[in-house]
């Protein structure tokens, strides 16, 4: 049941990219800053934020073209974002390429994503002024409540890598999801859409279990997608793994260790990445398989996404049928289904 999935990530995604490219490259060209700008966004990418956020605004009855801003400037914060992302995770690549600070170094790959994160208010700036009211003030309150839960979540992922916490449970693992995942991919563009498209005049926590449910199912299956090593995948196979990230599958696999594998795996998790070599990456790997976390990630994927399921109607069940409903429904079984 993802009959409206691509169409609508097609279609929707290339008038953002457009949009996206126009504003970005706007400016006169400047040395060291204006090609650094353009690389993520050139890449593709899934579009699933923004798109999210204009079906929400078509869903609950907004124009098209004044949902565009808004979806681009989901997109050129959740770019920037993962400018940042790679260098604290000293990733290698990003969507089939070299992260940004491997192909250009540290200082001017934060200095672009900098750019980026303050360019991104723009558009809703732009926009929102001429709106006013009710609406300004919510869009402003969301977006500012989103800044400080993605940060949060990000303080948490890697604080607990720096004091080399072992001792994670699930429900650790789904606040930090909630907080660094959840409220920037599924959460605030879904209240950005729908309040676009009331002019405001809803209560923008009406999504919010949704969004919760929805983007901890697409966390967990990136996890997956990440362990599975494709090479479609578009990041470095089993970067997580390499990184020692608090994933639902090594706290799984940790939970189920006997006593010398647990000491030996606090000793992997206990490492730099760089003195991670391949032969543990694959035994830790063996491990994960041999205790079955895969398969019990999967399990709480599928009972996250059945209590998405349930959200969905409560959220929007009293709306008219229309193919951006029918995007945002399908959205759940369409994580399962990608592969990138």
């Amino acid at each position: 049941m993802t009959r409206t999935i691509q169409p609508l990530l097609d279609a929707y995604g290339r008038l953002i990219r457009e949009y996206v490219e126009r504003y970005l490259t706007s400016q006169p060209r400047a040395p060291y800053l204006h090609e650094l700008l353009a690389d993520y966004p050139s890449r593709g990418g899934k579009m699933m934020r923004p798109c999210i956020c204009m079906a929400n605004a078509r869903a609950f009855g907004g124009r098209l073209e004044d949902a565009i801003p808004f979806a681009g400037a989901v997109e050129i914060l959740h770019n920037a974002l993962l400018i940042h992302d790679d260098i604290q995770d000293e990733s290698v690549e990003r969507r089939g390429l070299p992260t940004l600070h491997a192909l250009h170094g540290v200082p001017l790959a934060i200095n672009a994503g900098d750019a980026m994160l303050l360019m991104a208010f723009g558009p809703l700036l732009d926009h929102v002024g001429r709106r006013g009211g009710t609406f300004a003030r919510r869009i402003l309150d969301v977006t500012r409540r989103m800044a400080r839960e993605t940060a949060e979540g990000q303080a948490l992922d890697i604080g607990w890598r720096m004091d080399r916490r072992h001792d994670i449970s699930t429900a650790d693992y789904l606040t930090m999801v909630l907080k660094k995942t959840a409220w920037m991919a599924t959460i605030w563009p879904a209240q950005v859409g729908m309040l676009l498209g009331t002019h405001g005049l809803v209560d923008p926590e009406a999504v919010v279990r949704f969004g919760f449910f929805l983007g901890a199912t697409f966390q967990i299956q990136d996890d997956l997608l990440n362990f599975s090593s494709e090479a479609a995948y578009g990041k470095e196979p089993r970067g997580d793994l390499l990184e020692a990230k608090h994933t639902l599958l090594l706290i799984h696999v940790r939970d189920q260790c006997n006593q010398r594998e647990r000491e030996d795996l606090d000793h992997f998790m206990n490492l730099r990445r760089e003195e991670r070599t391949a032969d543990a990456v694959a035994w830790l790997a063996d491990l994960m398989v041999s205790k079955g976390s895969p398969d019990y990630a999967r399990m709480v994927a599928e009972s996250l996404a059945g209590a998405a399921r349930h959200e969905f109607t409560r959220a929007y069940g009293h709306l008219p049928d229309s193919p951006d409903k029918d995007f945002i429904e399908d959205l759940v079984p369409w994580v399962f289904n990608r592969t990138t």
